[in-house]
């Protein structure tokens, strides 16, 4: 076996047998593939796609490349969400101790924002104290206390998806969906979970832009959570407008809690209960009622535990940025466009997100939004708020917004598009 024959083969269009598959993942892995080889290979798979044999073997090959979790000892039945990524998604936080409290074991394996995107671990560690890396055996610990661990995936959990997704980062191949769904499934299968709920996003603010792109990712990785026994089901759900009403780490943290308080707002509210119930369905846990532990406090008191269990104290002040500055309505009229993708631009700039992984984030950087489409906004009122500790950031950032909304006349008729699109099982 040898990898210029594995690149050819891809590169002409042909399908890749198993052997050479797990061949060219284990050796990757080892190192006697060169970054610059599997580059090669990774822009072939972008241009020439892979079949679903091909998909599924590449995915169990990068499984195979490391430990697999075990969660056999724990009481209860277990649940894991994923999305595929957007701006003011801050859906985990609620959700994870919103499921727990429900009655689920939540081991939520979650990872770092990059480019316009919110990383789940960068918004947890605004609050003090809070620890993202934990071993196997503290994981255990805080879902048999709790219910629910947020957490980072240790570097024994599919190490060649760790190697690959670096390089997918730096060579223009992120958006090869058979890549990319067998990155986030080779994870979560190798966490352990019984079940799985992705939360495939649709629009500018998400890595699919358009609904054929992100149905094509959905129905692919439900077919691998299939083929290896872990009952998976997809919604499909809006990123054209931030969800909520901020992006940024600690801003998203408040909101959040706001959320778990019975409040927050309502898209956040809808989607996190529409993610609640599929997650207590897949888990066999039918008969749940997530809007009850909302409303009962009991989801907040699993989040309180949760926070504490990972060394954050959830009584702490949150950080605040020490700049802000104002975007103002430019006239009087209906809100029918604010943009994902701008917005999430803008707050990566206010320092809320990094371009490289190494970079580090100012927790109290990022966007608040005062008005979200179909509201009636006048000349000179807020529309946003920047945050950042840097204030030479803001003119950078205004430029990301300078094309991010649309202001109709008043009267206009304005319908939004559902959070929820569709549903893949």
């Amino acid at each position: 076996m040898d990898v210029i024959s594995v690149i050819r083969a891809k590169r002409d269009r042909k399908e890749l047998t198993p052997d050479q598959i797990d061949w060219v993942i284990d050796a990757y892995t080892r190192g006697d593939v060169a970054d610059e080889q599997m580059s090669a290979l990774a822009m072939a798979i972008l241009l020439n796609g892979m079949t679903r044999p091909e998909i599924a073997r590449w995915t169990a090959a990068m499984i195979n490349s490391g430990e697999r979790m075990d969660f056999s000892t724990l009481t209860r039945p277990t649940a894991d969400k994923h999305s595929t990524g957007g701006v003011g998604d801050k859906i985990t936080l609620p959700l994870a101790p919103l499921v727990a409290a429900c009655g689920a074991a939540v081991p939520q394996l979650s990872g770092r924002g990059l480019g316009h995107t919110g990383g789940t671990l960068d918004k947890l560690e605004a609050i003090p104290g809070w620890r993202a890396l934990l071993s196997n055996a503290e994981m255990l610990d805080v879902l048999n206390s709790t219910g629910a661990v947020i957490c980072a995936a240790g570097d024994g959990l599919a190490p060649a998806d760790k190697k690959l997704y670096a390089l997918r980062d730096v060579t223009g191949t992120v958006e090869a969906i058979p890549l990319i769904a067998s990155s986030i499934m080779s994870k979560k299968i190798a966490e352990g979970t019984g079940s799985l709920v992705l939360d495939v996003k649709v629009g500018s603010g998400a890595f699919m832009k358009t609904e054929a792109d992100a149905r094509e990712l959905a129905e692919t990785m439900v077919g691998l959570g299939a083929d290896h026994g872990v009952r998976t089901v997809a919604l499909l759900t809006d990123m054209a407008t931030p969800l909520g009403r901020t992006a940024g780490n600690a801003l998203e943290v408040r909101e959040s809690v706001e959320v778990l308080a019975g409040g927050g707002p309502a898209d956040v509210v809808e989607l996190t209960l529409a993610l609640a119930r599929e997650m207590l369905d897949a888990a066999g846990l039918k008969d749940a009622d997530p809007a009850k532990a909302l409303a009962d406090g009991s989801a907040m008191d699993v989040w309180r535990r949760m926070i504490a269990a990972q060394g954050g104290d959830p009584d702490a002040d949150l950080p605040i940025a020490r700049e802000q500055q104002i975007v103002e309505a430019a006239s009087d009229g209906v809100l029918t466009r604010l943009d994902a993708y701008d917005v999430g631009v803008a707050a990566w700039r206010l320092g809320a997100g990094r371009a490289r992984k190494e970079d580090p984030v100012q927790a109290g950087a990022g966007v608040e939004l005062h008005a979200k489409p179909g509201d009636t906004v006048t000349k000179g009122q807020p529309l946003l708020t920047l945050h950042t500790d840097t204030p030479d950031r803001f003119d950078y950032a205004l430029e990301a917004l300078d094309s991010a909304y649309d202001i109709a006349p008043a009267g206009t008729d304005f319908t939004a598009q559902p959070i929820v699109i569709d549903r893949i099982a």
